[in-house]
């Protein structure tokens, strides 16, 4: 290995990090710089100056074949530092883990995840993994985590996260958390990565970034003499080779070789013809360079175009598997190209593994084979995989799909993508796996149509509906675009005579087109669609799509108004849900379903007149999100203590949730709920009156609508206008009241329309123009919905609305009678606002 030249500076600000680090100031280093600048190599060098000291290194080496590859790096580095080989048994590979992990003293639910995580059928020794898939992704997660805070209190952590730009999502998820865990702890994280990837944590003060920039044409010049040692070369050839490569070290290592080798193969011809020496040209390029040397490696060319195809890096019974080479000659092969600096072995063959020294050199290889060979190579490289490899086909179908994709096989690569998609949701993660149903799909819709093919489509479609549910959200036009095709697929399929055989497949794409039809609220079609749950249930007798139309049902008339018989479908979908069969089902419509239900049984309640019910619920329901550790489910379950404490007046309960809701949404990345946490906190101001509340409300319904809903606007509009209004500016007051009735009308979302229609006759009062006739009428129709839908506690408002008015036009025994028998129905509830707002007035009406 050359030694590094001219990054002094770096080397030693690596080092000042380190002791940093090793004194518990954990560090974070990003490295960028373009490909061949010298990243690795500098990495290399710190591991070098760090060889005597006590600590203990993790290396993650991304690989651009596995950007989609859930945990690929992290995997890779397990399986290296457990000593996994190749002909290991499962037995060994769990008893290799188990003394790995015996190090950190792993627990053993923490081993069963590592072993799921390995592809390692669990053999009794750990404890089953059988928490839900949102839930594993994220265990595993923490597990990591746990393990990186045993080492550091064994011994400093040195963690480098090497070609980050070609991470894939989970990975990048775990490389962010460890810039959150370096703050505290004895580690230096260092992430090197190409300028075109922004990595997290920028800006943060433990955190430094470090660019690497070309090197002066005299540290190229040194370079080049440490290559060139004994040898000579003649001035201009260097000048050269100095201007070509630009600064940039690999490219002059790589040219300096290539001429070195021409030279001593024209030396060699000069010497056996005793001809003079001829000029030998710098090679224009780093490709040029590189396909130069490989030229004159003869036999060794092949080794290294096949090892290319396999990847950066390759082990040796694959490579022995696929050259059909003796050993000897193969053997002979590897030792040059090792020699000649283009490939790295670690270990001894057969058990060896093999690293192209760089990306390039790979590319470079590859580049070498014509499109026929290279389309039989890739076939039998899959090939080989399934049927000697059968862990690595079964642990990375991507792999193999890529492998059949530049085969032209293009059936076989879409299964392999649908498999891989699958699998990814399974472990939920869940932005892999949408890139890989989405390759599925694209590959399985330029094939001929066939039953079987059909069939498939539809499962993957319905999969990757699932997961843009939960990564783009339910508004989305990428999910709205998915209902469609799904729906359009089914509906296909019956009209031909071929329905799905997993009913649950049309249970999904009912529940996609609710779903959108109900977060931009479509009153009529969300409830025909829930009743087709219904229909659904009956027909086939079975508790599932009846529960779900039951919670589809309640929720649609809960928002149209129907609040009695919004509550009695909330009841039968509790009542049928058995958390052994149903808990499961929360992956594949959102949320877990018993919490979704007490979650909105509680705003009915509330509505209905109960709130003492309603508190109950909604706590219930957190109490219960929180249990099963579904984040999804705790997102939208946060929301409802957070509503009923709102309307109750308990404004200090209400924000100490909202502020778990935006940070729990923040950190998950959910656009849905940072909009929903910022709404709940304008209603909040609105409510109390604050200065900027206008600001902060207008600002959610901006944020809502941005990611694709349209529900709750009248509520929205009309909070708004409270806000206007507080602030002086009735204009805008009475535009926002005016899209709060035009939104209703249109939709027939018409829960809140009695308090719509009460605060318009607040801010008629308020106005500097005090209309008490336009007043009394929106009291009087305010009251009248409410008497319609039995929403009690819109209707005590409204009462209290209007008896004030009354009482103000000197009819107090009007009043009286008008709130007074509101207010003796409640039966529950009189610690809160509104009713100890309402015994107050009554005190004063006598």
């Amino acid at each position: 290995m050359l030694p590094l030249i001219g990054r002094d500076e770096e080397i030693e600000l690596l080092l000042r990090r380190w002791e940093r680090a090793k004194s518990g100031e954990g560090q974070v280093v990003l490295l960028s710089g373009e490909a061949g600048i010298g990243k690795s190599r500098l990495t290399i060098a710190l591991l070098e100056q760090l060889a005597r000291e006590p600590h203990i290194r993790l290396r993650f080496f991304c690989s651009p074949q596995h950007t989609d590859s859930p945990l690929y790096p992290v995997i890779g580095e397990m399986l290296r530092a457990a000593g996994f080989a190749h002909d290991d048994s499962q037995q060994a590979k769990m008893d290799k883990l188990d003394a790995l992990l015996a190090q950190s003293s792993t627990p053993s639910e923490d081993a069963a995840l590592f072993a799921e995580m390995l592809s390692l059928p669990n053999d009794g020794r750990y404890p089953p993994v059988e928490v839900e898939p949102q839930l594993r992704r994220q265990k595993t997660l923490k597990a990591l985590g746990s393990q990186i805070e045993v080492l550091v209190r064994i011994n400093p952590v040195l963690m480098i996260f090497e070609d980050a730009h070609w991470a894939d999502p989970t990975s990048l998820e775990l490389f962010a958390r460890a810039v959150d865990w370096a703050v505290s702890h004895r580690l230096l994280l260092l992430v090197t990565f190409r300028p075109e990837f922004s990595p997290p944590g920028i800006g943060r003060p433990h955190v430094t970034e470090l660019t690497l920039h070309r090197l002066a044409p005299r540290d190229i010049n040194f370079l080049i003499e440490r290559i060139v040692g004994n040898r000579s070369l003649p001035a201009g050839i260097r000048q050269d080779i100095i201007e070509r490569t630009d600064g940039i070290p690999l490219f002059a290592e790589e040219m300096t070789k290539a001429v070195l080798d021409a030279e001593g193969e024209s030396d060699a011809q000069r010497a056996f013809a005793g001809g003079p020496t001829p000029v030998v040209a710098v090679p224009a390029s780093l490709q040029a360079s590189l396909m130069s040397r490989l030229d004159r490696l003869g036999p060794a060319k092949s080794v290294a175009q096949v090892g290319a195809a396999i990847g950066r890096a390759f082990p040796h019974m694959l490579l022995a598997a696929l050259v059909r080479k003796p050993k000897e000659e193969l053997d002979a092969d590897l030792d040059r190209l090792i020699a000649a600096g283009l490939l790295f072995r670690h270990g001894t063959p057969p058990y060896a593994s093999y690293l192209f020294k760089h990306a390039l050199v790979q590319d470079a290889a590859y580049s070498t084979l014509l499109r026929g060979p290279r389309r039989v190579l890739h076939a039998r490289i899959a090939e080989i995989l399934e049927s000697q490899f059968a862990e690595i086909a079964e642990s990375q179908p991507e792999l193999l799909a890529r492998h059949y994709a530049k085969a032209d096989l293009i059936e076989k690569s879409a299964r392999l993508w649908g498999k891989a998609g699958q699998r990814s949701q399974e472990r939920s993660a869940l932005v892999e796996a949408a890139e890989q149903l989405s390759h599925a799909l694209e590959q399985i819709a330029t094939l001929p149509s066939t039953p079987d093919l059909r069939r498939e489509q539809i499962v993957l479609h319905v999969a990757l509906l699932n997961t843009l549910m939960h990564v783009k959200g339910y508004g989305a036009p990428e999910t709205k675009a998915a209902v469609a095709q799904v729906r359009a697929l089914i509906e296909q399929a019956e009209r031909i005579g071929e329905p799905p055989d997993d009913p649950s497949l049309l249970l999904s794409a009912l529940f996609g087109q609710w779903i959108v039809n109900f977060i931009n609220f479509n009153g009529d079609v969300a409830r025909e669609l829930a009743a087709r749950f219904l229909a659904l249930g009956e027909k086939e007798g079975t508790a599932a799509p009846r529960m779900i139309g039951h919670r589809t049902m309640a929720s649609t008339l809960a928002l149209m108004g129907d609040l009695v018989d919004a509550k009695a479908h909330y009841n039968e979908a509790l009542a049928l849900y058995r958390p052994a069969e149903h808990r499961r089902l929360m992956t594949r419509f959102g949320q877990d379903l018993r919490v979704t239900c007490l979650a909105f049984r509680s705003m009915a309640s509330w509505l209905l007149g109960y709130p003492e019910a309603a508190l109950k619920d909604a706590e219930c329901a957190l109490a219960e999100a929180r249990q099963i550790e579904h984040a999804a489910t705790l997102m939208f379950t946060l929301n409802f203590p957070i509503l009923i404490n709102t309307y109750c007046g308990n404004y200090h309960a209400a924000n100490e949730r909202l502020k778990e809701l935006v940070v729990l949404a923040e950190e998950k990345g959910a656009p849905f709920r940072k909009a929903e946490g910022v709404l709940r906190r304008g209603y909040i101001l609105t409510l109390t009156g604050a200065a900027k509340a206008a600001e902060i409300v207008t600002a959610g319904i901006d944020l809502w609508r941005s990611a694709g809903s349209t529900i709750f606007t009248p509520e929205h509009e009309f909070m708004l206008a409270i806000a206007h209004a507080n602030s002086g500016q009735f204009d805008d007051a009475w535009r926002c009241i005016d899209k709060a009735m035009t939104a209703m009308h249109a939709t027939k979302e018409r829960w809140c329309e009695a308090e719509a229609h009460r605060v318009a006759g607040e801010i008629a009062l308020k106005s500097p123009q005090r209309d008490m006739a336009k007043a009394q009428a929106h009291f009087e129709h305010s009251l009248t919905v409410a008497r319609a839908q039995q929403a009690k506690s819109w209707e005590l408002r409204a009462a209290m609305s209007l008896a004030r008015l009354l009482s103000d036009q000197g009819k107090r025994q009007a009043a009286r009678d008008l709130l007074a028998p509101v207010y003796d129905w409640f039966t529950e509830g009189f610690d809160t606002s509104d009713l100890r707002t309402a015994k107050a007035l009554l005190g004063e009406l006598h």
